[in-house]
């Protein structure tokens, strides 16, 4: 199956959107849709709120590939851009109402071309340090064009800017179509690793998911060699794709989450595995996906996740939807639950909820 269109690619109307809501500049206020997005099918007029009440989505505006980080009590979360800038951030004290951040990694790196997305920050030694993915010409993979690749940027702050001074890529497999979505996890230990995806769905090569440890300061591989952790684009549902790694340490068993299928269409979805421990190997759980497609919520081919902790210790999961038209995927916010040991995720809702 052909590799689908690059991932920080959108519609060019989603674009244009996405330009005029940058001027706009300010918060977005949960539920808020561009003028040109439609409601959802149903036509349904918004519902009215409680105080403590809130309805998806709470970033009404184009930001794929959510990658979240709480310092303080105010939460960033930095996504993937369709507008011409490299990438995106915004930032909220409640997960529910956003200030729109802009362009955080305003310079990249020499040998880097753009084609950057999915960014997820950090906090080190050496300062805020973001991993994110973008593409180096000169490692050419199989179908003989350059490879997408994983870099690192740092900032004194959150809210950027961001520089990237590297000489190459943190992590690159040309070889394997390139590698991408990085996901940065510390262990119950303090150990720090990065999970990512060889992007093999690219020149029509299986996908998988892959770990390394990271030195104490976040900024290079300990050295080694990758470890491929059992998780691969085998089950119908996935199509061709496994990526997006999100990975939690609960009561012992690591819990690999990804997203599979089409991401510009309405097979996206997320699904999980499990291992005893961190580099795995993962086996696939029995009743994936566990985040689809809900027409009655409008919203299309969910994923791109990663997972918050509220005040009071709940998880819930930020990721991005299509609207029913397809024009921009925003950032909805769902509760993470565990049942009888398994993860539940209460979502796509767009109904009232209560707030985190």
């Amino acid at each position: 199956m052909p590799a689908p269109l690059l991932r920080g690619a959108v519609a060019p109307v989603a674009s244009l959107l996405a330009v005029s809501a940058c001027t706009l500049g300010g918060s977005v206020t949960p539920g808020f849709r561009s003028p040109s997005i439609l409601p959802a099918a149903s036509g349904s007029p918004a519902p009215a709120l409680a105080p403590n009440q809130f309805v998806n989505p709470v970033l009404g505006r184009d930001f794929p590939d959510p990658g979240a980080l709480k310092v303080g009590s105010t939460w960033y979360a930095y996504a993937t851009t369709g507008n011409g800038d490299n990438l995106q951030a915004a930032r909220s004290t409640d997960l529910v109402h956003w200030e729109y951040l802009d362009e955080v990694l305003p310079k990249l790196a020499t040998w880097s071309t753009g084609d950057t997305w999915a960014p997820e920050v950090r906090r080190t030694s050496a300062g805020y340090v973001m991993y994110y993915t973008t593409r180096d010409p000169n490692l050419i993979r199989p179908d003989g064009t350059g490879s997408q690749c994983v870099s690192v940027a740092v900032a004194s702050s959150p809210a950027g800017p961001f520089s990237d001074r590297s000489s190459g890529p943190l992590v690159c497999q040309p070889k394997l179509g390139g590698s991408i979505d990085p996901f940065p996890f510390t262990d119950a230990d303090g150990t720090r690793y990065l999970i990512w995806k060889s992007d093999g769905n690219c020149c029509q090569m299986p996908t998988r998911i892959w770990g390394q440890r990271l030195s104490a300061d976040g900024l290079s591989l300990v050295p080694g060699t990758p470890t491929d952790l059992g998780e691969t684009n085998d089950q119908a549902w996935e199509g061709s794709v496994v990526e997006a790694p999100t990975l939690l340490l609960h009561d012992g068993t690591y819990f690999l989450f990804y997203s599979a299928g089409n991401y510009a269409d309405g097979t996206y979805a997320v699904g999980y595995a499990t291992a005893p421990r961190v580099l795995g190997p993962y086996r696939d759980a029995v009743g994936n996906p566990i985040l689809k497609t809900r027409d009655a919520a409008g919203a299309q081919g969910p994923g791109g996740q990663t997972i918050v902790t509220a005040p009071d210790g709940s998880l819930w999961v930020l990721y991005h939807a299509w609207d029913p038209n397809f024009l921009e995927r925003s950032m909805w916010l769902d509760r993470l639950r565990f049942v009888a040991g398994r993860p539940v995720i209460d979502g796509p809702t767009d109904r009232p909820q209560a707030k985190p």
